[in-house]
């Protein structure tokens, strides 16, 4: 068999019907920022026994809240990350994220 003769794609089977398909993404729906229903919490758990603040809720598309994470990381002075929906701020910092939200318009943000 000679090299021109091979298909480009490496998919050989697939038993799933849109594997050749383009997928369709889901348009979302994002909040305006007073509308935000986001809430702020404490956890330790399954996290090797470190505080992490955790701000959920929110509505609207990924780049949005990565902006959102990245400015609360600023105002906080550490790390964290954004993923599964979940904005993590290492450490004890739910009166801080609490007041930033605030003063940025998110209206109905809960501690």
């Amino acid at each position: 068999m000679s090299k021109k003769n091979k298909l480009s794609s490496p998919l050989v089977y697939s038993t799933n019907p849109s594997a050749l398909k383009p997928e369709e993404q889901e348009e979302v729906i994002e909040l305006p920022i007073s509308e935000q229903p986001l809430r702020v919490i404490l956890e330790t758990k399954h996290r090797a026994g470190k505080t992490v603040t955790i701000v959920y809720g929110f509505e609207g598309v990924i780049s949005s809240m990565e902006n959102l994470g990245k400015a609360l990381k600023n105002h906080c002075g550490t790390g964290g990350s954004v993923k599964d929906g979940e904005i993590i701020i290492q450490g004890d910092h739910r009166q801080k994220v609490f007041q930033y939200l605030k003063q940025k318009g998110y209206a109905k943000a809960k501690l």
